[in-house]
Formats: structure tokens, sequence, C-alpha cells
């Protein structure tokens, strides 16, 4: 959070010699600051300030501005460079945004600013002078237009369609047929971006979203009253109360406690697992991160616990939470490997085709002059048709279609693992991610508080003998079971002394709720995470003297099971009065009455705690006996081993007090009786351990990314396996702080190792992402949270969690539904199988395209009629190229996909021999559709049974005396039969694809049905349009006999074979590239060879 700046009088003159000392003094205004300024300005308008350290006046920072605007009495507005402006700027706020120690101004020094009295609020005249000023507290929202037709390829369609659409016109042509072409071209465009736009989710709405945590009202202090005012409405001055419950409406600095203690969840921006403390008093260091601004309230977040006062120094887009506004508007999104792949693709085929086109223009100028063309400039136009006939031809205009309709395809495989895809690019993205930067609470853990051992005293009959109980359940259910010292479970836990008392005082001295959601399904809190924690664990030890409560409460709806021993125990004790935490006694305490006893229920820091025990509860028999040194010394003992595993450590005790008191005092907290001792953590979820193993094993390194500190995240890292068995973190470890203070190169080698990022802001995930992909690593972010959303959305795929926020939701490429990091092991593989089937189908559709140019390329070289018309490419493009590529698109993956290394960003598509060997199938594609149409005019007995001089002088039939009718040449059987031996010998060259290497007798048609089904409905659709009358005008065709059906199959049959030869190659030759997979040397050396 940065502070906007204050105004100052408009009267004082920040020219004048106002600073000395640390001192300065204006008209209306004073303050005095806990830094040294010195002041120099230039005829240069570039104002520098120093700042030093009164405990090291010999540090210095100087700090440059610019001048805006000055009037007679001085400068009026200012630029920090790179930063904001400020219009009247206070020299002390400004150096305060540049260095980020808003947090270290005092509060009577911002009221001073301000001009606010912290007693009656501003001013109306005051709060339009500010709202002039700062603007009101409104986050800017706005949205992107998706760019549907930001492709290369389908601009070159688009540039194609415009130029068969300028030649029908030029040649007059009228009717349905001589604008079909552009229209089919441009129809399919439409239907392109349909797909995408139906599929894809804007990811601009996360701006929207960020509205649901904002606060609607806030409770704001104005001409000596208190008034509900909406949130918008706040500007910078106005003195806000918050408390528990309160979401807060803007950036706020505390100026005043009313109740002991004031706690905040700031979890969504920060990540931390617990609540906050804040306090009025300011850091203990300069450019202290979020989570160490104690005195901040930062906009968004919840208070839990407490009461205070705040003025406002941040609103709208100058909050934390607009912070993330910014860093998301100024994200780009990045293209991912296969568009990237694609576009190059796109603009290889735009030189090639310019190429061809040229080259058959150029190639046919001597005979533009033709007598059949009517003159030169109309034989130009003709060779020029001819042209844009080829490009058609070399311009698969069905790829974008088919490439959004696979990848859509595989977004539904991956809806059945729990991966809601969002952005169909980021399917492909997955197959070679190679760093998941994994937001730790609430992704590797479940950001619930749960209780997970218990320590109570067994007896002290030869001294104290401790007993341990472990508690299963990781999340705010109530479901789960308390085992012994060796493991086993305990049928009826509240039967024991200590459990009983434990559970009674977790339920009454406690002031959260544990409530059932039933929109989401499951249970929430309200209030402090650790007392909901506690709260649970009085569901799972359940109530004493009941033999059949564990069937008793299954039989429990969910918003009953909630609460239902909770309620039990405030049925059985009335609260009397409540002693809140405070600080210094580090406890809280609750006076209960019970039919003729009142007991006192306290719970604590262990140290706070234990030091006012004297008597002990033991569990062996229920009875009290004295605390002796050696049962405190071996508690103390316990408590700190449980800090050692980064259990957060909590005391209950209890003491009876007379009958019909109605208050306690601090007083009354000594001569406790200790109960026992409960350790908790945001526990890891079950299955992350695998899925960080099997991430190992793909090549895939995961770091650990978290708001919390340094040795809670090792403990973390620790029980998922992340460091494995390595008891040195040196070099996996890092905080942010320690991070940045690296020098450029020790962070780069730092980034090749790191496993654990902690301590960090929204800005620094943001700056991981951007510093792992500078070094070419491609990068998946897992997060849940608001504070998550700009580094999900830099991320080369960002991924949220189905529990976490809309705004990480709306920021990410990818959603897991059930909240199961191993879910995104399942998703690399089936992004990596996709990406293997989409680059078949791509080869597919290049090797049928080039039999195409082909075609077109040796018809015009030879001299022969057109082969096929343009429609005519425009159908097989589309429709029989179009279906079995993405019928290919369902081919199964290979078994061992996640064994491999993720492939390189900069792999091609189709390269070496394997472009050799579709432009040699391409070739023979090109060359048999040729064949067909030679083979009617020459050989067929239906045809004319032309010489093949006849056939390539056809231009020369009206000028000459022929035995034969020249309007043959203008006869729809040979061109159908070319169109047909072009789209039968594709289908057998999409059975071709069905595996890269593997012959049709190992990898049958079998293996993708949906591909033979394709085939199938391909064929009786080129069936339709060669028998039904109508299609067969709109499409130049005609119904083939017997005999031209056969022809048709002897030249089409060939590619099979062709292409099973070329496989044979490829798998005993050196000539295919070899990739060898293997395991990671990511994997400890003990597991490489299992």
């Amino acid at each position: 959070m940065r502070l906007p700046g204050f105004v100052d009088d408009a009267r004082a003159d920040p020219c004048s010699e106002l600073i000395r000392d640390g001192e300065a003094e204006g008209e209306g205004s004073s303050w005095r600051s806990r830094r040294r300024y010195k002041f120099s300005s230039s005829s240069s308008s570039l104002l520098e300030f120093q700042l030093n350290s009164l405990s090291n006046p010999s540090t210095f920072r100087k700090i440059s501005y610019k001048v805006l605007s000055q009037n007679g009495r001085g400068i009026r507005q200012i630029r920090i460079r790179g930063g904001y402006a400020f219009p009247l700027v206070n020299l002390v706020a400004a150096i305060a945004h540049q260095t980020g120690d808003d947090g270290f101004v005092l509060s009577m020094q911002v009221l001073d600013f301000f001009g606010v009295d912290s007693t009656k609020g501003l001013s109306d005249s005051q709060v339009d002078h500010h709202s002039r000023l700062y603007g009101r507290n409104g986050t800017p929202f706005w949205k992107l237009v998706l760019k549907q037709f930001d492709d290369l390829l389908v601009k070159i369609l688009i540039v194609a369609a415009i130029v068969s659409f300028v030649l029908a016109l030029a040649n007059g042509e009228t009717g349905l047929t001589a604008f079909l072409e552009p229209f089919v071209i441009l129809l399919i465009l439409a239907a392109n971006a349909a797909v995408g736009v139906i599929t894809e989710t804007n990811a601009e709405k996360a701006l929207e979203e960020l509205r649901a945590y904002q606060a609607n009202i806030a409770t704001v202090l104005r001409n000596g009253c208190f008034s509900i005012l909406p949130a918008t409405e706040l500007v910078p001055g106005d003195i806000v109360e918050v408390a528990v419950g309160c979401k807060i409406p803007a950036d706020l600095r505390m100026i005043e406690m009313s109740s002991n203690e004031l706690r905040v969840d700031q979890a969504i921006l920060t990540g931390e697992s617990c609540s906050v403390e804040k306090d009025v008093d300011c850091p203990l260091t300069t450019n202290a991160v979020y989570q160490d601004k104690k005195n901040i309230l930062f906009s968004g977040t919840d208070v839990v616990a407490g009461r205070g006062r705040a003025v406002v120094v941040g609103v709208g887009s100058n909050t934390a939470m607009g912070s993330i506004h910014d860093s998301m508007l100024h994200t780009d999104d990045e293209a991912t490997p296969l568009k990237k792949k694609l576009d190059e693709f796109g603009s290889f085929l735009a030189k090639v085709i310019a190429g061809i086109c040229v080259l058959v223009w150029v190639v046919n100028i001597g005979h533009f002059s033709d007598p059949s063309h009517g003159g030169f400039f109309k034989g130009a136009i003709h060779y020029f048709k001819i042209a844009v006939a080829l490009a058609v031809a070399a311009i698969p205009e069905g790829l974008p279609a088919v490439v959004t309709t696979c990848l859509a395809l595989g977004t539904k495989k991956m809806a059945r693992l729990n991966a809601i895809v969002r952005s169909l690019p980021s399917v492909e993205t997955l197959g070679c991610t190679t760093v998941i930067c994994s937001d730790k609470t609430g992704t590797l853990t479940t950001n619930m508080m749960s209780v997970s051992k218990i320590c109570v005293v067994q007896s002290t009959d030869h001294g104290p003998v401790i007993n341990e109980f472990s508690v299963s359940g990781t999340t705010y259910a109530p479901e789960g079971t308390v085992f012994d010292n060796n493991g086993q479970q305990l049928d009826f836990p509240a039967q024991s002394p200590c459990l009983h008392h434990l559970a009674m005082c977790s339920s009454l001295c406690n002031d959260s709720i544990l409530q059932y959601n039933p929109d989401k399904d499951s249970y929430e809190k309200i209030g402090e995470s650790t007392e909901v924690a506690l709260r649970v664990l009085a569901e799972k030890v359940g109530l004493p003297g009941f033999d059949s409560m564990p069937s008793a409460l299954n039989m429990l709806s969910k918003h009953e099971r909630a609460a239902y021993c909770n309620h039990y125990w405030e049925n059985q004790f009335k609260k009397v009065y409540v002693l809140e935490f405070t600080r210094d006694r580090k406890m809280m305490s609750v006076l209960c009455s019970h039919k003729q006893m009142d007991v006192m229920f306290s719970k604590g820091a262990p140290e706070s705690i234990i030091a006012r025990c004297t008597k002990l509860l033991c569990n062996s028999d229920g009875s009290v006996v004295p605390l002796t040194a050696a049962s405190r010394a071996e508690l103390e003992s316990r408590f700190h081993s449980f800090g050692d595993e980064t259990l957060r450590c909590l005391a209950l005790a209890f003491k009876t007090v007379p009958h019909g008191q109605q208050t306690i005092s601090y007083d009354n907290e000594n001569d406790l009786t200790f109960i026992g001792l409960v350790g908790m953590l945001d526990p890891p979820r079950k299955e992350v351990r695998d899925a960080m193993l099997a991430c190992m094993t793909a090549g895939i390194r995961v770091i650990v990314v978290t708001g919390d500190n340094k040795s809670t995240a090792e403990s973390i890292c620790r029980k998922i396996g992340a460091f494995d068995n390595l008891v040195d973190f040196s070099g996996l470890s890092y905080t942010a702080s320690e991070f940045e203070r690296l020098p450029a190169v020790q962070q780069n080698l730092a980034l090749r190792r790191m496993t654990l990022f902690s301590r960090v802001e929204p800005s620094h995930k943001r700056m991981l992402v951007e510093a792992l992909q500078n070094q070419n690593e491609v990068v998946a972010m897992t997060g849940d949270g608001v504070n998550d959303a700009p580094a999900l959305k830099k991320a080369d795929i960002g991924i949220a969690m189905g529990s976490g926020t809309a705004v990480a939701k709306s920021a990410s490429d990818m959603v897991l539904a059930d909240d199961n990091f191993a879910s995104i092991v399942a998703a690399v593989a089936e992004g990596r199988a996709i990406y293997n089937n989409t680059k078949q189908f791509i080869r597919y559709m290049i090797s049928s395209n080039i039999g195409e140019v082909v075609c077109i390329f040796v018809a015009a070289v030879l001299g022969i009629p057109d082969t096929l018309a343009p429609v005519q490419l425009l159908w097989v493009n589309l429709v029989t190229d179009g279906l079995p590529a993405t019928a290919i698109g369902f081919n199964k993956q290979d078994s061992d996909v996640m064994k491999a290394k993720p492939r390189k960003v900069g792999e091609a598509v189709v390269t070496g021999w394997l472009f050799f060997r579709y432009l040699v199938i391409g070739v023979y594609v090109g060359l048999a559709t040729v064949a067909g149409f030679i083979w009617w005019f020459v050989y067929s007995e239906g045809g004319p049974k032309l010489t093949y001089s006849e056939l390539m002088n056809f231009e020369t039939c009206a000028l000459r005396e022929t035995s034969y009718p020249c309007s043959i040449f203008e006869d729809r059987h040979p061109s159908t039969v070319a169109m047909t031996v072009l789209v039968v010998v594709e289908m057998f060259n999409a059975l071709n694809n069905l595996s890269e290497n593997q012959s049709l007798l190992v990898i049958t048609p079998r293996s993708n049905l949906w591909l033979v089904g394709s085939i199938i409905l391909t064929m009786v659709l080129h069936m339709l349009i060669l028998y039904v009358h109508p299609l067969a005008v709109l499409f130049s065709v005609t119904p083939l006999s017997w005999a031209e059906w056969t022809a048709v199959l002897y030249l089409s049959f060939p590619v099979i074979i062709i292409d099973e030869v070329l496989k044979f190659l490829s798998r005993n030759t050196g000539l295919r590239f070899r990739f060898r997979l293997r395991k990671t040397d990511l994997l400890p050396k003990d597991r490489r060879d299992k």
C-alpha cells in the first residue's frame, strides 16, 4: 500500500526553507518526522531530496521529483520519478510513497496532514475538497474485447476472401456460385470465432468480481457524528470505526484501539493462514511488507476480533487491492507455444503461397495473349484466378477451426479429471510446463486450521507421565477420530477426563461460529481460525455418557452436525462474563454458570497459562493434583517440541469460582488447573506428496510460494516431500527480502534450484513468474486468493482452486474443481496427449494441402484445364479434411507420456524427416488427383479418349478442326473424378495418422472409432453432393459410374503402401528423431531406479 500524498495548507510554500533538523512548519500545519530530509532545487525543474535515518545519519538516499506546475508562492504539483503525481504535496508524504515508509508516519501526523480532528471527523467542505483531490473510493473496472481474429492464418483467409470477391465483381459474375467462395471462407471464420467466444470466458471478468471483496458500507465519523455511508463515498482523511465482522472499506491507518486487541484476517491479500494482530504503533522496520504493517488495515480484509478507529489513507486504485488491479491491468497475455508455432507456420505458409502464386503467374505470361482468353489483360486475369485458386489450395482453411475444436474437445476430457479449462490454448501449454509455482495456503494445504495433536498429563504417581493424542481431519468438517500414543483409535474420546474437559473448554472459551454452507456443500467459519479449530475439536471428541454417540451424530443433518456438541456445552453452561485476550496476558477467560457451580475457563499461550497454574487434571482417573516443578518442566518441554514442529500451540485450563459471581478480573486468572495442550496447523492435503513425486518424474519442478514465515513454510515443505529428506535447505529456501538482496547473477542461480519462496507479497509472485519466464521456463502458477490473481494472469498457465475466490478463477486459465493438487498431474498428462494429437492432425492437414498445391501447380505447368474449382477445394479443406482431422484428436495417449521431459517450447510442429515424409505423401496425393483428371479424358470409356497433346492444347480447340466438341472440356466428370480421388486418398491418409511410426497392422482403426466414424460421415457427405442434384450444381460435380469409382480406388489406395514404407524406415533406420524417455534427475537418487 502506498500513501497517496497529503495536502498541506495551501498557503504553505514547499520551496521555502521549511525543513530544519527533522522539523517543518507551515501556516496551518506542523509535524515532526522520525526521518531527516534535506531539500534543494535547481533551474532544471528537478527537486532532489536526501533521506537519512536518525539512527544512522550517514546513510542517505536521493529521490528525484519533477515539477509539474507551480505559481508565485511555490510548487503546486510534483511527480515522483516513475510514480504518481501529488497535488500540493507535502514532502513527507511523497517520500513515504517513494520509499514505502508510509507506515512509519505517526498517527497524529496523518491526522494533521489531512487536517482532521479524530473526535469530529471531516467536515462537509473537507469531504468535497478531498473528493476532488483524491477521487472517490471506486475501483476502475474495464473489459478487453476478445480478439478472435488476431491470427495470421485467419488474416490470410480474410485476404483470400476479399481477393475472390473483387475478382468476381471484376468479371461481372452474378448468382450464388460467383460469390460462394468468399462467402464460405467468411462463414467458416465466423464459426471459428463463435466457437472460441462460446468456449472461453473473458479473463478480464476478474476486475468486476473484485467488487465482491469491497465493503458495501462503512461507519464514518463526519461533522462530529457517526453515520453509515456507502463505502464508495469515503475519501482520504475520513475517520472510520471498524469492529468484528466488518469488511475493511479502504486502506486505513489505525489511530485508536477500542478493545484490548484488534485482529484482521488478510489471507485474501497475503495468504497468511492465521489472522493478524493490528495496533496503533509504527512498524519496527522501514520498507515493511504487507504482513509487517501492523498499523495498516487493508481494503477488502475482514476484522475477526476487536474494535477500533482508523483514518482513510488510500481509496480506489491507490490501495493494496488496487495495486492488484493495476498489476492485472498491465499484464499482457503471452502467446502459447502452439500459438507461436502456428503463427510461424502461417508466416512461412504466406511466403510459400506468395512465391508459388507469383511463379505460376510468371510461368504462364506467354499464354496471356492466347486467343481463347480474348486479350492480354483477360489472360492475365485468368491466370491470376488460377494463382488465387492455388492460394486457396495451399491455405488450410479448416486448421484454425479444427485446432479450436480439438482443444475444446480436450477441455471436456480434462473436465472429467476435475480440471476446468477456461482458456483453450492453455490445454496444450500444460504439455510443456516446466515449473509449477504453487501457492501454499489453500493449495498445498487446506487453509483450515486443524488440531492435530493433544498433550495431557496421564498420571503423576511416579513422576509426570505425558500422554499424546493425535487427531485426524484436515478441514472444518466435524469429522475425524482421536488416536492414542500407540495409534489406536479411541471409540469414545469424551470418556477420557482430560479430553472431556478439553472439549468443554474449547467450546465455551470461544467466540467463533462453525456453520454448514449448503450452497458450497462445505463447513465454514465465522471468526478466528484457531478458535474454529477448537470448536471442530469439540465436535470430534464428542459428549460424555453417550455410548451410541458416533452413530447418533451420523444421523444428524449437516446443518445440525456443524455445532451439535458445541450447542450441548452452551446449553449446559451459561456465559456470564468474558475477559478478552490481551497481548500482555496472552490469554482469554470466560466465566460460565452451571447449576450450583461456576467455572472460569481459560486458554492462551502455554507459557502464560502454565505460569498461572498450580494444579493439573490427571487423565487416568480425573483427579486434580498439585502441579510440581517436574510436571511443569515436562509440559514446557512438550510445548517447545510442538513449536519445533511449527504447530501453533495453545494451553487450556479451568478454575472453580464461588457460585453467583457475576464478574471476573485479571486477579482471578491464577491458581488455575491445567487441562492440556493442543497443537494445530494448516494441514497439507493428503494427496499432495504423491503429486509432488509425480511432478518430479515428469521433469516438472515445483516451487512453493507463500506469505507465511520461513520456518512454518519449510515444515510444510518437509511434510509434502518438496525437500525430500534433506536437512540443509540452503539454496532451496528463500524469503522475498533475502532473494531481493541477492546480486542479479546469484538470483539467476537461485531460480534454478529454488523450492520455497516465503514471506511474499503479490508483486513478488508476479516477479517470480517473470524471472522464471526470462529463463525460458514455461510457468504454471496455482493459487486461490485475490493476492494470486496478478501472478495467475502473468503465468503461462494460471491454475485456480475450485474453492478459491472468484477473482483468482477469472484470472486463471484452468480451475481445479476438486481443489486437488494431484489433478494437475492428470491434467498435464492429458495436455501432453492433446498436443501429440494436435501435431498429428496438423501434419495430416499439411500433407493434404501439399497435395492440393501439387495438383494445381502440375495442372498449370502441363497446361491442362483447371483440375479443381475453388469451391471444390474449399469443400475438401473444410469438410472432408476437417472431420477426420478433428477425430485424430481422440487418439489414445501413450502409456509413458508422463515419463518424458517437458517438450521444449521451440520444438517445431513439423521438421526434418517428418516433413520429408509428409511432403512425399502430399506429392503423391497431388499427382494421383491430376492422374484421375487425365484418366477420364484419355482412358475412361465414358470420356472422349483424347491424346495427351489434344488435352494440353485444349485452349486452341475452337481454332482448329476436332473430332470432339470443345464443350467436352467443360464436362463435370473429370473434375468430379479428380475431386473424389482427392477425398478418398485423404481418407486413407487419415488412417495413416493413427500413429506416427506404428503400422496399421499394429495400431488398427479400432483404436480410434471416432476416426472411423468421421471417415464414414465424410464419405456420406461426399455422396450427397454427388448424387443430390442441387448440391451437384452448386459444387460443379456429377454422379460417377462404377468404373469411375474403381479407378478412384486404384489411384487412392497406394498412399497406404507408401506411408507404411516410410514408417518402416522410421522404425528401422536413424532417419527419424529419437527421443529417449527417461526419468529426470529431479528425482532423488534412491528413487531413480525404482
